[in-house]
């Protein structure tokens, strides 16, 4: 039965060498911390002591994207998309002291909320299967330039302004009477150092300047789950 033809919604959509479409979905950002082990922290009284903070993002909160899409027929089964997006979401960052310990014996913790704001401009290839009635899958990646909007005044680690990203995911087309719904799962993942490591240097706080030196590298990441209507 599922093999049966059926009648094909928009059979001539794919012919078009350009066209465009507006985007909406969720996503779910993340960093990946490189600790640096001990350090050496400056306490309240001028003495000197070894330290080991343990950084990590312990928690995913879903965020929401919207964006617009302009994509280019290239031949039968390959297209080039460009799909400026805005991405609103939150990391959760966990430090843990184990060289601070709390009245029960255990790592003091200190938890920070790092909001995200990306404006990203991803240049993706698409490769698409046979279309086979009123379906078709695909599989896509591509680089994308993201410039974070809340880069600044974060409590203690902050990321850079500017970063790149790969892209790899996959998607369907699915054609209704009407337009082209297109779910698709992607993963994002930085290829540069994303922190920003001159921040704590800038802190007023020294009792912060710790947990920022406690990572010398970050790498953002973000799973994305969108619907194109095209």
């Amino acid at each position: 039965m599922a093999q049966e033809r059926k009648v094909q919604n928009k059979p001539y959509i794919d012919l078009r060498p350009l066209h465009f479409g507006i985007i909406v979905g969720v996503n779910m950002q993340d960093v990946e911390m490189k600790n640096v082990g001990p350090q050496t922290v400056t306490l309240d009284d001028g003495t000197e002591e070894q330290q080991t903070i343990l950084c990590d993002a312990d928690s995913w909160d879903p965020g929401f994207s919207v964006g617009v899409l302009a994509e280019m027929r290239i031949n039968k089964h390959m297209a080039f998309r460009v799909t400026p997006t805005m991405h609103f979401g939150t990391k959760r960052l966990m430090f843990r002291n184990l060289s601070l310990l709390n009245a029960e014996g255990l790592p003091t913790e200190t938890r920070q909320n790092m909001k995200n704001t990306y404006i990203s401009l991803p240049l993706n290839i698409k490769i698409a299967a046979e279309r086979f009635n009123n379906y078709r899958p695909y599989v896509m990646f591509g680089l994308s330039e993201m410039l974070n909007l809340n880069s600044k005044n974060q409590d203690m680690i902050q990321l850079k302004r500017a970063d790149t990203f790969i892209e790899v995911g996959m998607g369907c087309d699915f054609y209704l009477p009407f337009f082209k719904l297109v779910p698709e799962l992607k993963f994002c993942y930085s290829l540069t150092n994303s922190l920003d490591t001159d921040h704590a240097n800038q802190l007023i706080d020294g009792t912060l300047r710790r947990y920022a030196n406690a990572v010398s590298d970050a790498r953002a990441k973000m799973f994305v789950l969108t619907f194109y209507f095209e």
